[in-house]
Parts: C-alpha cells; sequence; structure tokens
C-alpha cells in the first residue's frame, strides 16, 4: 500500500527503487533523496497516524519501539519487517535546561540527546535504515560484498555496529591520528575492517566513493539518500511546537535530514504548517556553508578543514552542500561560527546544567549563545539544540576543558590527608559566589 523511491534532489525526472545501488542522479549527477507516496499515506489520517506512533513508541515489541522503526511506513515501507536491524535507537531525551535558558534570555532551551543512542550517537539513526536494506539485497541475491563508508568517528562506530548484528562484513576508512580513541576502537571492537589514512576526512571520501563505483562494496555515507531517511525521525520525536532547531553541520546531511521530517509531518496534517527555523552550527576552522551563507548564499567554495577539536564536522568539501541550502531557504534558516574558544566555553558551560556534551554539540552552543546575545533567537523562543553525540567519546576534550583555560575549567583541589585542610577548602569554594 505504502511505497517510497529514489528521486533526484535536483528534479531530474524518474524514480528508482530503493534496493536499487545508486547514489548519484543520472541525468545531473547530483544527490538523490527518497519521496514518499504522500497520496497513499494520507489514506490514513492525521490523528490514526499519531495514535499508531503513541501506541509503537517505547514498544517492547521489536522492532516497533525503536524511535526510527516505530515509524517504518514513514521510512522505509517495502522493507521486510524480517530484514530490520534494530538496536533500540532513537527515542532519545529531550532534555529541559531552564537555568540555562535563563542565562542566555531565552523562553525555553532543550537539548536532544542523540549520543544516548545505541553507539553513541544519531548516526545510528541512519544506519539501521541502510543496514536493514542491505541486509534485504543480500537476501535477494545482490552481490554486495561489504558495506564501507568515510568517516571522522561517528558513522564508522554505527556502521561497524550494525553491520555486525547483521552478519555484514564492514570497511571504514578513517583520517590517521585525527579522531578519538574511543571513536576508533568501537569498530574495531565489532570486528571492522579499519583503514587509517593520511589524509583529512574528504580524502577519506574520495576513495571510499571510488571503492563503492569500481569494487563492489556499498556506500554508507550520507550521500546515500538511505541514511536521511532515519535520520529524520528525529524531527518526528520533537513533534512539539518549536521556534528554533539548532544543530551542528560538517557534511550537511542531518539538517536536510532535519527539514524532510518536518516536511512530511506538515504534508500529511500531523503538525500544522507552522515552521521553525533552523541554524545549522559550523566549526570556524571547517565552515564552507557559512562562508557560502555569508556571502547571499554563493555557491560551495571547498576548503581544507583546518584542526578543530569538532573532529566529526572538521569537513571543508560537504556533500550534502545543494540539499542543506534547500533546506535552510526553506525554513528560514541561519548559518552560525563557533571559534575553538567559543566551543570550548559552551560546552562546558552546559555541562554545569547537568549535560555532558561533545564538541559538537558544543559548537552548537555556541551558536545558539551568540544567536541569544544579538537577539536573533528572542526572549520567548523555544529552542531546540541537537546534542549528536555522547561526550563519553570524548574523554581527552572534557579534560583538556578543565586542565586549561577554560572560564569554566572545574579543577580539582589537592590536598593533604588532614581533617583541616578538606574542611577549610572544602568552606572556601561553597562560600565562594
Amino acid at each position: 500500500m505504502f511505497s517510497a523511491e529514489f528521486r533526484c534532489a535536483s528534479g531530474c525526472g524518474g524514480g528508482f527503487p530503493l534496493d536499487q545501488i545508486i547514489y548519484r542522479c543520472p541525468t545531473c549527477g547530483g544527490l538523490l533523496e527518497v519521496v514518499h507516496d504522500l497520496d497513499a499515506l494520507r489514506t490514513r489520517s492525521a490523528a490514526d497516524w499519531r495514535a499508531l506512533f503513541a501506541e509503537r513508541w517505547k514498544s517492547v515489541d521489536e522492532p516497533w519501539g525503536s524511535g526510527v522503526w516505530g515509524k517504518h511506513e514513514w521510512v522505509a515501507p517495502q522493507l521486510d519487517p524480517r530484514n530490520i536491524v534494530s538496536m533500540l535507537e532513537g527515542g532519545t531525551h529531550l532534555a529541559p535546561l531552564p537555568r540555562y535558558a535563563g542565562e542566555l534570555g531565552v523562553g525555553e532551551v532543550r537539548v536532544k540527546q542523540c549520543g544516548t543512542s545505541h553507539s553513541g550517537s544519531f548516526k545510528d539513526l541512519g544506519m539501521t535504515v541502510l543496514v536493514s536494506m542491505v541486509k534485504q539485497m543480500i537476501a535477494e541475491g545482490r552481490p554486495i560484498r561489504a558495506v564501507a563508508c568515510a568517516s571522522t568517528g561517528d558513522t564508522s562506530a554505527a556502521l561497524a555496529a550494525y553491520a555486525a548484528a547483521a552478519g555484514i562484513r564492514a570497511v571504514v576508512i578513517l583520517p590517521r591520528g585525527k579522531i578519538s580513541t574511543a571513536q576508533l576502537v568501537q569498530p574495531l571492537a565489532a570486528g571492522a575492517l579499519v583503514l587509517a589514512i593520511d589524509s583529512d576526512f574528504d580524502g577519506c571520501m574520495r576513495i571510499v566513493q571510488e571503492l563503492a563505483d569500481r569494487d563492489g562494496v556499498y556506500l554508507a555515507n550520507s550521500m546515500n539518500s538511505l541514511r536521511i531517511e532515519g535520520q529524520k525521525t528525529v524531527a518526528i520525536e520533537m513533534v512539539q511546537q518549536l521556534d528554533w532547531v539548532v544543530i551542528p553541520g560538517g557534511n550537511l546531511g542531518n539538517v536536510s535530514a532535519l527539514a524532510a521530517g518536518f516536511d512530511m509531518m506538515i504534508a500529511l496534517g500531523v503538525i500544522p504548517d507552522r515552521r521553525p527555523r533552523i541554524c545549522v552550527a559550523q566549526a570556524a576552522n571547517a565552515s564552507p556553508l557559512y562562508a557560502s551563507y555569508s556571502n547571499g548564499w554563493a555557491d560551495l567554495v571547498p576548503v581544507v578543514a583546518e584542526t578543530t577539536l569538532a573532529s566529526a564536522i572538521q569537513i571543508g568539501n560537504p556533500v550534502s552542500f545543494a540539499k542543506a541550502v534547500r533546506a535552510l531557504k526553506a525554513y528560514n534558516g541561519v548559518v552560525e561560527v563557533a571559534t575553538e574558544t567559543q566551543l570550548v566555553d559552551a560546552s562546558a558551560r552546559a555541562d554545569r546544567h547537568g549535560l555532558f556534551t561533545c564538541p559538537h554539540t558544543g559548537v552548537a552552543l555556541a551558536a545558539l549563545e551568540k544567536l541569544a546575545a544579538a537577539g536573533t533567537i528572542g526572549k520567548t523562543d523555544r529552542v531546540v539544540v541537537i546534542s549528536t553525540a555522547s561526550g563519553l567519546k570524548f574523554a581527552d576534550f572534557k579534560i583538556g576543558q578543565h586542565t586549561g583555560s577554560s572560564r569554566f575549567a572545574n579543577k580539582p583541589v589537592e590536598l593533604p590527608n588532614r581533617y583541616e585542610a578538606v574542611r577549610d577548602a572544602m568552606l572556601a569554594r561553597l562560600d565562594d559566589k
């Protein structure tokens, strides 16, 4: 009854099945997107969709308790549920930060804690869809030797975990020495073939695309629109009316995924046509989208990304640039940047409100703080910041926050083994305003 297919994101004619091995439009070379039969979906009322999603929400019945597969009909309707590979991804907490909102002078701030998903990042939302489709393709006799990705850490962790669960070989290509130890060990632990090369992410991406074209592996990066279908469910989980969503951006698949989720809910009447504004936050050292935005949405000028603590978004030639620009224009979006000092301070400041943020979330929080200070985000606005990964993956970053020069550094107090010394130090700190 329900169906979806790949179509050219730039509007070229023709459609392609979701189980076809295709990543770009054969006419223009642009990226594809998944398009659903909305007329078929409208045969079920908005109220019925809301009731169905509510019934499945965090259900113990597999795989419907997944934040992704609870929306199976809106994601990959032709996928046989027997081929779904799920780790109960999604359904993550939308944490309220009332004191932080008060400090910034905005109405409400919540942080969507995508880092509590199975492998520790939002990448699980897309990888469950992609690996499940590959499992179905292999079951139907497609000669797929392995699934491969270029990664700055989180994509490789998600791919390796889901591929291992499905019994599919995974190959990950990483920039040597440029990801955290925690991110490196995740694909190793899951048994993936890890190839660390002397390049940055963009160099890794060029190689993995060539492997997909020539050597029989299936491409798992976000230029594969199956990933976007899973990632869009984060928008569906945030179905409350919002004024702003702030999301960190590197390869930029995440912002188009966010818009795709809102688009479907509006088209099917699940939420009213009241579009939140979207801000993409980039590290200043890797900000080609910001350069385009600052120049009136000029064409992408790829850059060699400089080193940033936000290593997962250290990308100078984002493959989803055109789709991201389209999404931002549709949602009256803006782009903001954060320096290294700003992202460190914003991350440490938010941790004082009970979080444990990764550096990429620090970029988004710094952008929020700058937009609030400028009055772009107003005193009554409600904001959701997308936290893309767990801070536990970035222990060195967190240690650096509190041993460096951040104004929010909280250094341990080393004392002799004497009651008086401990008491005096404690009372001095407690009395310190």
